[in-house]
């Protein structure tokens, strides 16, 4: 294993982390000056991605296994697949005890993508919650801003809702969507992240549709910033 640890406010593993949403979250994290962990089943592969991820930022990145990575984060941000969700989320149970869990899962089951399809628990956010615990705080984000898009440096015209159900963990976590480049919105409880878990298969429907390069979600009005208790 090979996990570099930074003097910041937070310690962020991100389980899938070799994919391409997550290799994105990890990018602007790191740029803004957080300490990354990359996770993969194969901790060879989460060492290769951070020591390329280390040579293009000028930064260290650490690398180790999802369970490992997970084990070191503060905060940890899984980033895999609806098939892979139950799977990664078991395997990392017993290192996230306790703390911050973000997931980004989407219920996209193919071939048809373009149709929404929640899971029984009503939407993956609350199966998560089911799987890890109650002694985890639950968080969901990021589903509906294109992973190419997050992998530039470009500015994205997208919101990004946040959904918890403990509001100091859901702030927690707007807050790393800000350091990302992009407008976090509080969403309110959990279950409310059925709402946008099912509009990412209807923007799949729209990109198709209309030819877009990966359409996003924003939130208009203006928009007075809660109080922080």
């Amino acid at each position: 294993m090979n996990i570099n640890m930074h003097a910041q406010a937070h310690s962020i593993a991100i389980i899938g982390g070799t994919g391409q949403l997550g290799l994105a979250i990890a990018r602007r994290l790191a740029r803004a000056g957080q300490s990354v962990i990359i996770g993969s089943r194969e901790s060879s592969k989460a060492l290769t991605a951070a020591t390329a991820l280390s040579v293009q930022l000028g930064c260290s990145i650490g690398a180790g296994s999802n369970a490992e990575a997970a084990a070191a984060g503060e905060i940890i941000i899984v980033t895999v697949p609806f098939a892979s969700q139950e799977n990664t989320l078991r395997e990392i149970a017993e290192g996230v005890q306790g703390k911050i869990v973000v997931d980004t899962t989407v219920p996209l089951v193919p071939p048809k993508v373009m149709r929404v399809q929640l899971p029984v628990e009503g939407c993956a956010a609350v199966r998560a919650q089911n799987i890890l615990g109650t002694s985890v705080r639950v968080v969901s984000a990021f589903h509906n801003v294109a992973a190419h898009k997050l992998a530039t440096d470009e500015t994205i015209e997208c919101d990004v809702l946040v959904f918890g159900d403990d509001r100091a963990a859901r702030e927690s976590v707007r807050e790393l969507v800000e350091l990302c480049g992009l407008r976090g919105l509080h969403g309110g409880a959990l279950v409310n992240s059925a709402a946008a878990e099912a509009l990412t298969s209807v923007l799949i429907f729209i990109n198709k549709t209309y030819a877009v390069d990966g359409a996003g979600l924003r939130i208009t009005g203006s928009l007075t910033p809660p109080a922080v208790n």
